[in-house]
């Protein structure tokens, strides 16, 4: 958990106290020693957010990433990721395509058309209960150590009716616990269930956030935030059902696919 001690006064009596704050650090993501985006994040399950990074933002499968590597700079992390030829040569040439600077949400992208691209249809069978939706919603508040400790933490988790709550990433970014959750339910055998359950994240729902669970396969998205009007376009278009302000069964909004939802 990435936890660092800081000091802060009392408004009311000018009394010094210690702190926990959520470390954060900036992170430079390096594809065979080219950097593609610098960004801020928490240090920590690295490896699952390079491979989940990877995966969301289209530049390498699994089974096309050799090996991850987080190195300590002067700085930050630079988390060094090495393709196999065929995706180092795909990120190559997109690089090469690439004009400007790049950050995170949308890494890399350069034109509307590729911002706002068609998104594979998903195809799980999970449907929701409202039971299923309050013992997510309950599961995630418990298992967030970074947010109690700190109060300044985004997390995203993983719910399978039947299984409960099978892996859950915090980040001070909302866009990088997403990608850790898609690279522990990787790297950590889980693969078989995202068609079968639910990505729940505590953060808004923008449409770049629909976009990586387009790509990991997640049936259902449920966020305890509001959406926009393009992420609720986008989760209709891939078919994913959208429950939003879901801090409850009884509060939560149905925006798309309500067939998946009981």
């Amino acid at each position: 958990m990435s936890i660092v001690t800081g000091k802060a006064w009392r408004l009311a009596d000018g009394t010094e106290i210690a702190v926990a704050l959520a470390e954060e650090t900036a992170i430079a993501v390096t594809y065979d020693g080219t950097t593609h985006a610098v960004l801020m994040g928490s240090p920590a399950d690295l490896e699952d957010f390079g491979m989940g990074f990877s995966l969301t933002e289209g530049i390498a499968r699994p089974d096309e990433i050799d090996d991850i590597l987080p190195e300590p700079v002067a700085g930050g992390i630079d988390l060094r990721i090495w393709l196999r030829p065929e995706a180092g040569h795909r990120f190559l040439e997109r690089r090469r395509s690439t004009v400007g600077p790049v950050g995170c949400g949308l890494c890399g992208v350069e034109t509307i058309e590729a911002a706002m691209r068609a998104l594979p249809p998903v195809t799980g069978d999970c449907v929701i209960s409202g039971a299923d939706l309050d013992k997510a919603v309950a599961a995630m508040d418990q298992g967030q150590a970074l947010r109690d400790a700190t109060g300044a933490s985004h997390a995203a988790g993983f719910f399978v009716p039947g299984h409960g709550l099978v892996a859950l990433r915090e980040d001070v970014g909302r866009h990088n616990a997403l990608d850790k959750l898609a690279g522990v339910l990787i790297r950590g055998g889980h693969g078989d269930v995202i068609g079968k359950g639910a990505v729940v994240i505590t953060s808004r729902v923008s449409v770049d956030l629909v976009q990586k669970c387009a790509t990991l396969g997640a049936p259902v998205l449920i966020a305890l935030a509001a959406p926009s009007s393009a992420a609720v376009a986008a989760a209709d278009a891939a078919g994913i059902g959208l429950a939003a302000r879901a801090r409850s069964s009884e509060r939560a909004e149905i925006h798309t696919h309500a067939e998946r939802f009981a």
